[in-house]
């Protein structure tokens, strides 16, 4: 045990060294600390896309369904799949063609300041909700592991990652993705390389996985997994492309480079679905009781089951690369988080409404790191509030939240850019309508209701679960999405006070943004500060060596070192072709 805790001090130093290293690139204005200026490139900013979509959930709810439930959980990284796609082809180039620091000013933009008001007011309370469910999240596992306070590590991880934030912003946050994104690779690939061997292949999975790998157990209505993977592509497809979530893309430094990054992440999301559920769905079938390891945990118990394989079949020292891990995702969305919602209070609430305008840049930097320390600590408080809600797994927990609370608010952000002539009261008020169809799922549309239409009777725990998230998309699909089209009836272009402001924010819409002049140096700067915290991170790394294991398990170690090592001298290396290019011109 006294290894892992040696991993975990180790990563934390790193991530102490990434604030340092990037702080005073954040530093110069508001503009580069709420989003790095506009001005990174594209690998940075694709591995922040997905590691916000990533987060501890990954390893504790996802994998705690991938146990109990096989395939079925690939849907929902199906749909980020679908999602990436799409915003690589659309969405990417265009949220950076709005030429905003935060996506409420994107939203007054296109909507109008009344919008942006409310949208500012609805949008930080329910990223600290979500923050909070990635944080518990991260609690439940760590508690496991060492046996501490679950509230304990919550603070102390909620701490750390906004220290993380509020010393070096947005350039701080996307960098310490990148280096995360690393880490979590690491994990994934050598926990999944180790199932594989020990199970003996993929095709051990699918033909001895309990109740059948493509259904798996407590399933007597096979339609419903197809429900669900139809269902979470569209929930999913809206979740990444609305103008909450395009703050990923506006860090990038032009057009190009924001559709790269949506390609990366397509990649990454890609690779990694192929690989992370495999030790779970393994576990499984070596280990059909794994979840009884930790029953104090409640109904979260199977959510520690990553835990658990690593604790069994990886060689000592794993389980403190896993944690590492799960503090990477959890830092990763959490500081991201805290990171947009300074952005959003400071640009849209505190400059022009408590201030009137005439806020200094200084003091709105001021400003964006006292919201970062209150937002922290709200996220912390949120996360203990999630401790004491036994009765939920950490993925119904993830799924009430998003389906529930964030779909109606996600409806006019997703179709705002698709849909041009509607009244400046749509946004808001379908949002409110979009409230009362949750209501209604939640009171009325209950499982067993919608099950009894369809002669669906005596549903198990998990068809209620699934049914329960299918009819929330579904009835926001239909109820949400079209209430908002049927706004566009009462739209009148003469009594439209925003209508040159509108058309205005549609002609920069399709209007590329190129790079900045002096931009090669900001590039340099990147690869060359990212390649060099890599190569350390791989130094680190390679003494897991010298932790007593079979040769196998030190072998594992140096490959997994090695492999980081060469990242950071290809960033390295193309940094110091680029100055030796610029001075071969300048000469």
């Amino acid at each position: 045990m006294e290894y892992d805790y040696l991993v975990i001090v180790g990563y934390f130093c790193l991530m102490v060294a990434i604030s340092m290293l990037f702080k005073k690139m954040a530093s110069k204005s508001t503009s580069d600390y709420f989003r790095g200026g506009g001005k990174m490139l594209w690998w940075m900013v694709g591995a922040t896309a997905f590691m916000t979509q990533f987060s501890a959930w990954t390893f504790t709810g996802a994998a705690g369904k991938a146990f109990s439930s096989g395939f079925e959980i690939l849907g929902v990284f199906i749909g980020n799949m679908v999602a990436y796609a799409a915003a690589y082809f659309y969405f990417a180039r265009r949220y950076r063609n709005m030429r905003v620091d935060t996506p409420t000013e994107a939203v007054r933009r296109r909507f109008g300041h009344g919008n942006e008001q409310f949208f500012t007011w609805v949008i930080i309370p329910l990223s600290i909700l979500n923050a909070g469910v990635w944080l518990n999240g991260l609690g439940v596992f760590a508690s496991a592991v060492f046996g501490t306070d679950i509230n304990l590590t919550i603070w102390i991880t909620g701490i750390a990652v906004l220290l993380v934030s509020l010393i070096s912003g947005a350039w701080g946050v996307v960098a310490s993705d990148f280096i995360q994104s690393l880490v979590v690779a690491v994990i994934s690939i050598a926990c999944a390389g180790v199932a594989l061997f020990v199970i003996g292949g993929p095709g051990e999975i699918v033909t001895k996985f309990p109740g059948g790998f493509f259904v798996g157990p407590d399933m007597n209505y096979p339609l419903l997994i197809v429900g669900s993977f139809l269902f979470f592509i569209v929930k999913q497809l809206q979740s990444i492309n609305n103008m909450q979530e395009s703050y990923r893309f506006l860090n990038a430094k032009d057009s190009k480079n924001a559709s790269k990054a949506a390609l990366l992440a397509l990649g990454m999301m890609f690779i990694g679905a192929m690989i992370w559920f495999i030790p779970p769905w393994a576990l499984r079938i070596m280990d059909p009781n794994a979840a009884a390891a930790y029953a104090s945990l409640g109904k979260k118990a199977g959510d520690a089951v990553y835990l658990v394989f690593a604790r069994d079949y990886m060689p000592t020292g794993t389980v403190g690369l896993l944690m590492a891990g799960l503090f990477a995702a959890t830092m990763s969305s959490m500081d991201s988080a805290l990171n947009r919602n300074s952005g959003i209070f400071v640009r849209s609430f505190y400059a022009p409404i408590v201030r009137r305008g005439k806020a200094t840049d200084k003091e709105q930097l001021r400003m964006g790191m006292f919201a970062s320390i209150i937002n922290g600590f709200l996220v912390i408080l949120c996360a203990q509030f999630y401790v004491s809600l036994r009765g939920l797994s950490l993925f119904d927990l993830m799924m009430q939240v998003a389906t529930l609370l964030q779909s109606p608010i996600l409806v006019p952000l997703f179709l705002a850019i698709l849909i041009r002539k509607t009244p400046k009261w749509a946004p808001w008020a379908t949002v409110v309508f979009g409230l009362c169809v949750s209501l209604m799922v939640v009171n009325v549309w209950t499982p067993e209701v919608v099950g009894g239409w369809f002669g669906m009777e005596h549903l198990t725990g998990r068809e209620s679960s699934d049914m329960k998230i299918m009819i929330t998309i579904a009835a926001h699909l239909i109820l949400t999405i079209g209430f908002f089209l049927c706004t566009t009836l009462f739209y009148k272009e003469e009594n439209d006070p925003y209508k040159e402001q509108t058309a205005e924010f549609f002609k920069d819409l399709n209007t590329e943004c190129i790079e900045e002049e002096g931009q090669d140096v900001v590039d340099r700067q990147q690869r060359n500060k990212l390649g060099t915290l890599v190569m350390y991170m791989a130094g680190g790394l390679v003494l897991m060596v010298l932790i007593p294991n079979p040769m196998w398990g030190r072998l594992l170690f140096l490959g997994c070192s090695a492999a980081i090592f060469l990242v950071g001298f290809a960033l390295r290396r193309s940094a110091n072709v680029g100055l030796v290019n610029q001075k071969v011109v300048t000469n």
